[in-house]
C-alpha cells in the first residue's frame, strides 16, 4: 500500500512540475549587420542564466522549468554572428539552449511583457565585437575641403522584433515604411549633388539612439524618420510631419551635459569632453537652436509639399518628443505616411503609384530647403557669377551647367537682360 502511495505522490509531484514549467512556444533569429536578436516567445516570465562559452564559441542559456513546444530556428546564412541553435532538456525540468556563434560577441538578455503584437518574451542580444563591430566605416562629418554631395539619412521606422502598427488586412508598419523608405532613397539618389543612407537595410530592430548615430557617421546633413501612423478610429487620415517639442529638446540636452558617454560626441563639429560646464552648455544651446530653426523650416516646406498631392493629417507642422529627432546637430524631421489603421489608406500605402508620389513630395520638399540652405562645401550651395562684358543669361546658365529659366527665377528676372557688375545667383545644376 505504502509503495502505491508513494508512486502516486511521485506521479503527481511530476505532474506538478509539468504544469509548472514554461512553454517556449517559439524561437525567432533577427539578423542585422551589427548585431542579432534571438527573442524566444514563452507563455510567461522564465527565470534564467546566460554565459559564454569558447572553444568553440557559444552562447548558453539556461531556462528553469522550461521546455521547447516550437521547432529550433535557423539562422539565415547572411547572418553574420550565430551559427546554428540548439536546445536540450536538463535534469530538474530546466531547458538548456546554446547558440554556436561564427564570431567573437558580447551577449545581453532581458524579458518584454506582452504588447498588442506578442505575449512573454525573452530577447537574447548578440553584439559584434572587436573587427566586426562596425559594419559601416566611419566617414568624417565634413569629408574634404572639395565639393561635396548632400548626405540624408533616411530612417525607417521598427523593424525586426517591432512590426510597429498593424493595419485592418494585418500589414505591417514596418514593411510599409521600408518600401517607401527605399523608394526615397532611389529618388535622392537621383539628385545630383545629393544622396542617401539608410538606417537599416532590412527587417532587424536598430535601436533610437543607433539611428542618430548612423546618421553622424555618414555626416548627415538631414535625418528624415518615415513612419505609418496609428489611431482607434479607422477613419482618420491624412500625412503629418512632425519636428521635436521644445520639451524634448531640453530633455535631451540635459542628458548630453549630465552623462559621460556624451563628452566623446560631437555637436557641430565641436566635442564636448573639453569644455567646462557652462561654455558647454552654451554650445549646445547654440547649436540646438540652430537644428531646430533648420528643422522648422525643412518640415514646413516638406508639409506644403505634401498637401499638393495628399490629404494631410493637420495643415501645420506638428511637434512631439520623439527620440530619433532629438540629435542637437542634424536637422531632424519625422513623416507620418498616413493612418494605416484606416483600411483604405492601408490598401494605398501598399500601393507602388501612391508611394512613389509620396517619395516625390519629400525629395522636392527636401530639394527645396537646400536650395536656400546648402552648405558651403557642398556641390547642392548656390554659387555667385559678378556679370561681366559680353555675358549673356545662356552662356552664363552653359558655364554652370543650369537653364536659363532656372537663373532667371533664382534671381527674380523679368527678362534675359543683365547688366555688368551684377551679381547673380546659381542654382544648383539641373538634371533632377
Amino acid at each position: 500500500m505504502s509503495r502505491v502511495c508513494a508512486a502516486a505522490l511521485c506521479a503527481l509531484f511530476a505532474a506538478t512540475c509539468l504544469g509548472a514549467q514554461v512553454a517556449v512556444q517559439n524561437i525567432r533569429t533577427w539578423p542585422a549587420p551589427d548585431h542579432t536578436r534571438v527573442v524566444f516567445d514563452v507563455d510567461a516570465p522564465v527565470e534564467h542564466t546566460l554565459f559564454m562559452l569558447k572553444n568553440p564559441r557559444r552562447v548558453v542559456l539556461d531556462l528553469r522549468a522550461a521546455r521547447l513546444d516550437g521547432a529550433l530556428p535557423k539562422p539565415d546564412k547572411s547572418d553574420l554572428l550565430l551559427e546554428r541553435v540548439r536546445a536540450a532538456d536538463k535534469p530538474g525540468g530546466a531547458l538548456r539552449v546554446v547558440l554556436d556563434l561564427k564570431s567573437e560577441v558580447r551577449a545581453k538578455s532581458f524579458q518584454l511583457k506582452p504588447n498588442k503584437q506578442y505575449g512573454h518574451r525573452l530577447v537574447i542580444d548578440l553584439h559584434a565585437t572587436g573587427e566586426d563591430a562596425e559594419p559601416v566605416a566611419k566617414l568624417p562629418r565634413r569629408p574634404t575641403p572639395h565639393k561635396r554631395d548632400l548626405i540624408v539619412a533616411i530612417d525607417p521606422g521598427h523593424g525586426g522584433e517591432d512590426p510597429g502598427a498593424i493595419g485592418a488586412n494585418r500589414t505591417r508598419e514596418k514593411d510599409v515604411v521600408f518600401a517607401l523608405a527605399k523608394r526615397l532613397k532611389a529618388r535622392i539618389d537621383r539628385e545630383p549633388g545629393m544622396r542617401a543612407v539608410l538606417t537599416r537595410d532590412g527587417d532587424y530592430y536598430v535601436g533610437l539612439r543607433k539611428r542618430m548615430e548612423i546618421a553622424r557617421r555618414h555626416g548627415a546633413d538631414l535625418f528624415v524618420s518615415v513612419h505609418a501612423d496609428a489611431f482607434r478610429d479607422p477613419r482618420v487620415h491624412g500625412s503629418s510631419v512632425y519636428i521635436l517639442s521644445r520639451n524634448g529638446a531640453s530633455s535631451e540636452a540635459a542628458r548630453w551635459l549630465a552623462e559621460q558617454e556624451n563628452a566623446a560626441d560631437l555637436v557641430g563639429g565641436v566635442s564636448l569632453d573639453d569644455k567646462d560646464e557652462l561654455l558647454a552648455s552654451v554650445l549646445l544651446d547654440l547649436s540646438q537652436t540652430a537644428t531646430m530653426s533648420a528643422s522648422t523650416e525643412v518640415a514646413r516646406t516638406v508639409l506644403k509639399e505634401l498637401r499638393a498631392v495628399v490629404k494631410t493629417h493637420k495643415r501645420q507642422v506638428e511637434r512631439a518628443g520623439f527620440m530619433v529627432l532629438k540629435s542637437p546637430d542634424i536637422p531632424s524631421i519625422l513623416v507620418e505616411a498616413d493612418f494605416i489603421t484606416n483600411p483604405h489608406v492601408e490598401r494605398k500605402l501598399l500601393d507602388s503609384g501612391h508611394q512613389e508620389k509620396l517619395a516625390d513630395a519629400v525629395v522636392r520638399g527636401v530639394k527645396k530647403y537646400f536650395e536656400r540652405n546648402a552648405p558651403p562645401d557642398s556641390h547642392f550651395a548656390r554659387r555667385r557669377h559678378t556679370i561681366a562684358r559680353g555675358d549673356t543669361l545662356s552662356g552664363i546658365a552653359s558655364l554652370y551647367g543650369t537653364t536659363v529659366a532656372a537663373l532667371r527665377s533664382a534671381n527674380k528676372l523679368s527678362d534675359a537682360n543683365i547688366k555688368e557688375g551684377e551679381v547673380l545667383q546659381i542654382p544648383p545644376a539641373s538634371g533632377g
